[in-house]
Order: C-alpha cells, then structure tokens, then sequence
C-alpha cells in the first residue's frame, strides 16, 4: 500500500504571509510520500502545503476571528446573518454537527500532519535551511494547538489544567488509518507545555529576515499572546518586548493614520502576520461577513451596537472605522474586497507589553504608561498622566475590536459575556466548542465537552 501525506487542498492557489513576501501555491490533494519526503525541494514543497492550510477560511482566513467575536459579543455586536453555524456561536447554542466547527477542527489538524510529515524529513533538508524549516513547521504546529486549545476546551484560567481536558496531541505523521490514530485527548496542562515547546525551539530558530514566511519576531508575539492566556505576565512582557525590538529594528512601526492600517493590498508598516488575498484567491470570511453587497460581500452579517460604540472617546480617531448601513452600524476594518487578513499587529504587542509589564510591577521595554499613550497618539487622544489595569484593557478592546480577540480576553481575564438578559462565565462550557461530532464518531477514545450529551 502507499502512503500519502494528504493535505485536504484541491486545485488551490494560495497566498500566506508573515511580512512583506508573498507566496503562490498550488498544493495537490495527496502526495505521494515516497517522493514528497525524499529531497530538499520536496519537504519544502509539502511546507508551503501546510502554511496553505493554515491560510484556510476556516482558520487564520477569517473564521478563527469571527468564532472569537461571536462568543464575545457581549451585547456590542450582533449577528444578522442566515448562516446557523455563526449564529448557533453568538446564541451559544452550539451543535455537535455545526460544521464550522467540523471544518476549524479538521483543517488545524490537516496543517499539523502536514508539519509533522516535514519534521519527519528534516535529515533530507540541506543543512544550511534546516533549522529554518524546522522552525517554520513548529511554529505551524504550536500555532494550531494554540487556536484549537483556545476553542476545543476550557480556557487555562480555569479549575485543574493537569486535569481537564484538551485536544489530542499527535506529534507523529498520520499515513493511514489504524488503531494508533484513535488518540485521545492530552489536558490542557500538556497541550500548552507542547505549544511552548513547538514556539520556544522555533523562535530560536527563525531568523528575523526570513524570505519564506514565519519570523522569529512572529513567534515572539505569539508566545506573548499564549503567555497572556497562562497569566505568566513576565514571559508575555519579555515575549512582546522582543517582538517589538526584532520588528522595530527590521522597519516596523504604528502606521500614522489608524484606518490605513486596514484594507490593504500589501502589508503594511504595522503588520507582523496577514493573509494575503488578491483576486485569484479571495478567501477572507472577515470581509464576507462584516462587509455589505455594494463592496462584494454577503448582506452585512453582523452589525455593530451602540453599546460598543459609546465606549470610544469623542475625538478617538477609531470611530472612523463605523458607518451606517442598511440600517445598522458596521465597521470598515474588513469592508473592502481582496485586502489582506490581519492576524497580528504591532499595536498588539505595546498593548501586551504594557499589560504585563503593570501586573509584574515592572517596565521592561517602555513603562505601561509610555506604551498606551502611544497607542493613544496615533488616534488623537491626549497623553494620560497615570494608567490603571482597568484603562490598559479597555484600551486593549477598543484598539484591536473586532479582530478576534474578544473571547480569549475575556476568557484569560475571568469576565464574563452578556447576550440580551443572559450572562455566561468565562468558563461557561457553552462557551466551549463541541468535539465534532464527525470525530466522536469515528474515535471511541475522544470524551465529548460537558454539555453535549455527556
């Protein structure tokens, strides 16, 4: 019998960037493993297959934001849209069957066996780009376990983390189907020390200039931000300050004016991690949801509240992005067609940095002070004189809305969500996604999440 690596991609082009390069695929449904594992070219060929899967609507192409906006929605935004599947996560009323949830599960895990099938391969890699490729697949892996912990279990704030549950670790390729692929799943403890492991080991080997994708100071952020979600506030400072050291250094800096930061062609200035999409590959569900017909886009799903919009400051520059539109409030950050996703932004990290830096006491870097009024000048608002933890957050919410962070911030900082009458605990289990149920089915090993038939 052959042995395939499958990376579930047919005829696709794709595009996926960290910074300023581009890069066009065109992986194949299946690839033969005896010659997709046999030389140079080819692991890094089956490479690019996995950054293609992690570029997928069902991931960083838009879904992974809008699930975390959804769940968050606290009465700021609502869902408008005839799709259930985002409306079953905004009610949260969550089937076993929502096949957004099937496809977000399946596509992270396809990226991972595609990684894990290059880390298999790396004694065929010249030795000049090993450590490079080595780094790029762990940076894959340790990002998609980060963004399906986040969703698939309870958040790492709350009860026992050697104890709850997880997702299943599989650190080895998956080539067929036998009674080793019915895994179980790992706690949360072991899923995020595996993270730390994939992302530490790959920011020491990335290099801040990287012609393909993956940057170490993109690593860096991301650690910051698995950081944040284990509350260890000195590593998430000492993460985002090296970030915005190796970025700053390497050209990045606060675009002048906010909304030029959004609907962009290229990356801009600020960016750290986009998806790139263009016209042969349109595959941004940010803009297919937020966006309305006259720019391409779906019948504007979901509308922004005023309960959001009356916590901006009255000269905020931020209260550019909201227009009014068949009869509701929208916002411009993903209005336009064929502009890129952005995942990360280094407005991001100063707000990280100041965070952590205020709950550990410390300034590394910058004072927490220093970084929000930076934050602030570059939206017209006057320096603050002192900054509190509450003020540091806020501006966290309003400066990256609707960019999906709302859940996970909610989740690490132990708040709370209100839709309509209704409030739910950051550790509510409906605000935990199902096990699909696919997966139930054809693993007997897998438990459900508590409230799922279980």
């Amino acid at each position: 019998m052959k042995k395939y690596i499958i990376t579930g991609l047919i005829g696709l082009t794709a595009v996926f960037s960290s910074c300023d390069d581009q890069l066009f695929i065109s992986p194949q449904q299946s690839i033969d493993q005896s010659l997709a594992l046999n030389s140079d070219a080819n692991v890094k060929s089956v490479l690019l297959g996995a950054y293609a899967e992690m570029r997928s609507t069902s991931l960083y192409g838009g879904r992974l934001q809008l699930y975390s906006e959804m769940l968050g929605a606290n009465n700021e935004v609502r869902w408008e849209g005839t799709f259930n599947q985002p409306r079953e996560m905004f009610n949260k009323q969550i089937f076993v069957n929502n096949s957004f949830v099937e496809g977000t599960w399946a596509a992270a895990y396809r990226a991972i066996n595609v990684a894990n099938n290059v880390l298999s391969a790396l004694d065929v890699v010249n030795e000049s780009d090993r450590g490079r490729v080595e780094g790029e697949a762990l940076f894959i892996r340790g990002s998609m376990y980060f963004e399906l912990i986040k969703l698939y279990a309870q958040p790492y704030t709350s009860g026992n983390v050697s104890a709850n549950l997880g997702v299943p670790l599989v650190l080895q390729p998956t080539r067929q189907i036998d009674d080793e692929s019915f895994v179980s799943r790992n706690t949360v403890e072991e899923v995020y020390q595996q993270i730390l492991n994939d992302l530490n080991r790959a920011e020491s080997l990335l290099p801040a200039v990287n012609s393909f994708l993956a940057r170490n100071y993109v690593v860096s952020a991301q650690l910051s931000r698995v950081y944040l979600q284990m509350e260890r506030f000195g590593d998430a400072r000492d993460a985002a300050n090296r970030a915005i050291n190796t970025a700053t250094t390497n050209g990045k800096s606060l675009v002048p004016v906010f909304m030029n930061a959004f609907n962009t062609d290229n990356d801009s200035q600020e960016d750290l991690f986009t998806i790139q999409v263009n016209t042969q590959d349109t595959a941004n569900d940010m803009f297919l949801f937020y966006s309305l017909p006259q720019f391409g886009a779906r019948g504007g799903d979901v509308a922004i509240l005023s309960q959001h919009i009356a916590q901006y400051e009255a000269d905020d520059d931020r209260l550019d992005q909201f227009f009014f539109d068949a009869g509701e409030e929208r916002t411009a950050k993903w209005r336009d067609q064929f502009k890129n996703v952005k995942v990360m932004r280094l407005a991001e990290l100063y707000l990280t940095r100041a965070e952590a830096n205020l709950r550990a006491s410390a300034t590394t870097g910058a004072t927490p002070l220093e970084d929000i009024n930076r934050v602030r000048a570059r939206v017209g608002l006057p320096a603050l004189t002192t900054v509190t933890l509450e003020q540091i957050l806020r501006e966290r919410k309003l400066e990256l809305a609707h960019e999906g962070h709302a859940i996970h911030d909610v989740k690490r900082t132990r708040g709370s969500v209100t839709e309509g009458n209704t409030t739910y605990q950051f550790n509510d289990p409906r605000m935990v996604f199902p096990i699909p149920q696919r997966e139930m089915d054809a693993n007997p090993n897998l438990v459900q999440n508590q409230g799922y038939g279980n």
